[in-house]
């Protein structure tokens, strides 16, 4: 990422959450204050040179849980990197940005929330959504996904707990496939990561390349991560990053 780049919502969010910190937040892994503003990741396996250019028509709105946009590891901070509409509010039980509010009444947008249907009245879930019109069709309303960026318990918490998100359909995802996130597992391997589960809802409304290009920056991502933690060196040339260097931008 350039470094004269606007800052993303998960890196405003994470700047105004350490604004509000009475002690610093000091992450796991390598030494203190190294970490790169623009990914988060240890100078010498900085991600922000590979971080894709993409035009997506869908939005993501990103309900964050305390201390999510603090941690390296979330995710969610890949989802803003590639979906420009990318909004982040973080989550507390007694009040609700008005910002919020006012994203989710927008006109421009339908939003969905995403969260598995067992757990949900059969009424409100759906399965499928129609894929996104073309940039010029200013009258279809874009898909804008809710995803409650947390850890599985907090998650169903937030979903209980969130009266204002009542309203909005639920989208439950039907993807048969295991995730392949290795940095933070949930004990049931059908649990997505945030980045998992954007990807799958792009690939939902017919935003294909964004949903690959995704789940391919999610394993540079997850490569740099785990190279800085074993003091190791990124291969720049292996698979994972010929992969994403050979989906380029659109």
């Amino acid at each position: 990422m350039p470094a004269a780049s606007t800052p993303h919502a998960v890196s405003r969010l994470r700047s105004a959450r350490l604004a509000r910190s009475s002690k610093p937040f000091l992450a796991r892994g390598g030494p203190r204050g190294e970490r790169c503003a623009g990914c988060r990741l240890l100078p010498n396996h900085c991600l922000c040179a590979l971080r894709p250019l993409l035009t997506v028509r869908a939005g993501v709105c990103l309900l964050m849980a305390d201390i999510e946009p603090l941690k390296p590891s979330n995710t969610g901070w890949l989802v803003a990197d590639v979906v420009a509409d990318t909004f982040a509010f973080g989550w507390a039980r007694t009040e609700v940005d008005p910002e919020l509010i006012a994203l989710l009444a927008d006109p421009q947008w339908q939003p969905y929330l995403v969260f598995p249907g067992e757990f949900v009245d059969s009424a409100r879930v759906v399965t499928e959504v129609e894929p996104v019109a073309a940039a010029a069709d200013v009258a279809t309303r874009r898909p804008l996904f809710v995803l409650l960026d947390a850890t599985w318990p907090e998650a169903r918490m937030m979903f209980r707990k969130s009266p204002y998100l009542d309203p909005l359909p639920v989208l439950s995802l039907q993807s048969e496939q295991l995730s392949q996130y290795k940095l933070r597992r949930s004990q049931r391997d059908e649990h997505f990561c945030t980045s998992e589960v954007a990807a799958l809802c792009l690939a939902l409304v017919g935003e294909a390349h964004a949903a690959e290009v995704l789940e391919a920056y999610l394993d540079v991502f997850t490569d740099h991560y785990l190279k800085a933690k074993q003091q190791q060196p990124v291969d720049m040339d292996d698979a994972a990053h010929q992969r994403l260097r050979a989906l380029g931008t659109g």
